[in-house]
């Protein structure tokens, strides 16, 4: 904990040290936002320094961490003692804080609802200044409850505590087929608020899908033993097991990362699929955050757009989004995403949040469904970039969902402020960052400051 005083007394001043005007933004090793954001007048805040597990207490079952820790790196000091975090997001570079203030999801969503719900306390960095401790039941409430979704416009978590729940070595999984997506929504819907299936308790739920015809639930359970263990980390591709078996057993570790190593399926965009090509790349760089370096390249140079000019294709969008739409409105979105967008496959992982949440207003209780996309959609003739995603945002929010915001948005401010609930956060804004020194969401999430 000493450390970790030094490591905040640094940020601090670093942080005052900043000049009027520039617009402060933390200096990450990696990122999982697709936001790509111009320059600016912006300086750089490091948090190299806060990026350790501080404590794990297996008596109490809480974890103290900095806000730049990984989930990587505190799933590997949990699972020693028997322990995970509640919701652990699919990529093993998300950290703590960035779960925390934007959005994360897994399958144990479906029980825990989202990371920020198993968090006990958070110590922030504030847009004024000041360091400060807030918690549910402290003077600090209204930025405890409106940090999630406030995506650094509030201020930096430093330091967060969170529950941790005990887990069993395995996990067996079992893969169920669907050919209809209103019969997948119904059931997943059904195994969800059952916790469970043919009589048996369910760990996890997730789905993918494939096309209209071929989409599939996967439930996970915990186990003590497996009669085996398969590894997706090398020539083996999980997404495409799926579709091959109805039963597998995984290690936990190997459960919680079973997405990273092909980032869902995204790594086929750079031949990473294609057996020769696979044999040859070592297995360290088979990890999501090795692929986000890439794209971040190409955006910067341009390379896949001026191949596409090269070759006469039509030019590409980038839709990379994950949107909540409640579970009994499920099967119309996916009707409307694959007419419209056609892209495949599609993630779906079912969350109920247990309370309400300022600024990301989903109906404590109620059923959604997260549906994740990520890739490019080449244009129709006459239409520009966003036409994709203005597309979903409105279909989105017609069938009463919500959308994330670590990627491209297009709201008007109108529209934005009245679904992020921009009354409940102008007064934490005004309260904790009196003089605006942080971009306000808007600024940050829309317009790409």
């Amino acid at each position: 904990m000493s450390t970790h005083q030094r490591a905040v007394e640094q940020i601090r001043r670093s942080y005052a040290e900043i000049p009027g005007g520039a617009a402060p933004r933390l200096a990450k090793a990696t990122s999982n936002l697709f936001r790509f954001r111009d320059g600016g007048r912006t300086a750089k805040l490091s948090a190299r320094d806060l990026d350790e597990v501080i404590s794990v207490d297996p008596e109490t079952m809480t974890a103290e961490v900095q806000g730049m820790t990984t989930y990587e790196h505190l799933v590997d000091a949990t699972l020693p003692h028997g322990l995970m975090p509640y919701v652990v997001p699919q990529l093993k570079t998300i950290t703590l804080g960035g779960a925390v203030t934007g959005l994360g999801i897994e399958s144990t969503s479906f029980r825990d609802g989202l990371p920020h719900e198993s968090v006990e306390e958070l110590e922030i960095l504030t847009g004024d200044g000041r360091v400060i401790v807030a918690r549910d039941d402290n003077e600090h409430r209204d930025l405890f409850r409106a940090f999630p979704n406030s995506y650094g416009t509030l201020g930096y978590a430093l330091r967060i505590k969170i529950r941790l729940k005990p887990v069993q070595p395995y996990v067996r999984l079992t893969h169920l087929p669907f050919t209809d997506a209103g019969k997948c929504m119904l059931a997943m819907q059904e195994i969800c608020e059952r916790m469970e299936h043919d009589g048996e308790p369910v760990d996890f739920v997730d789905g993918v899908f494939f096309s209209p015809q071929e989409m599939y639930i996967t439930l996970g359970r915990f186990a003590e033993r497996a009669p085996y263990v398969s590894d997706y980390t090398g020539m083996r591709i999980y997404y495409q097991s799926i579709r091959n078996r109805q039963r597998d057993w995984l290690t936990i570790r190997d459960y919680l990362w079973r997405w990273d190593t092909d980032w869902f399926w995204c790594s086929r965009a750079f031949g990473v699929q294609q057996p020769v090509v696979r044999s040859l790349i070592p297995r360290r760089w088979m990890r999501s955050d090795v692929y986000r370096r890439l794209v971040a390249l190409d955006r910067r140079h341009g390379v896949t757009a001026r191949i596409d000019r090269w070759a006469g294709r039509p030019v590409q969008e980038s839709v990379i989004q994950d949107v909540e739409v409640p579970v009994e409105r499920g099967a119309e979105f996916l009707d409307f995403f694959h007419d419209k967008v056609g892209m495949t496959p599609v993630w779906m992982c079912p969350l109920r949040a247990s309370s309400r949440w300022p600024l990301y207003p989903l109906e404590p209780g109620r059923l959604y469904v997260n549906f994740g996309f990520w890739g490019m959609v080449p244009l129709p003739r006459g239409r520009f970039d966003g036409y994709y995603n203005r597309l979903i945002e409105h279909n989105v929010h017609e069938l009463d969902g919500h959308k994330s915001l670590y990627s491209t948005s297009f709201y008007a401010r109108e529209q934005f402020w009245e679904l992020y609930n921009g009354g409940a956060y102008w007064p934490v804004k005004r309260e904790y960052d009196r003089e605006g020194r942080l971009l306000d969401l808007y600024d940050k999430c829309v317009r790409g400051r």
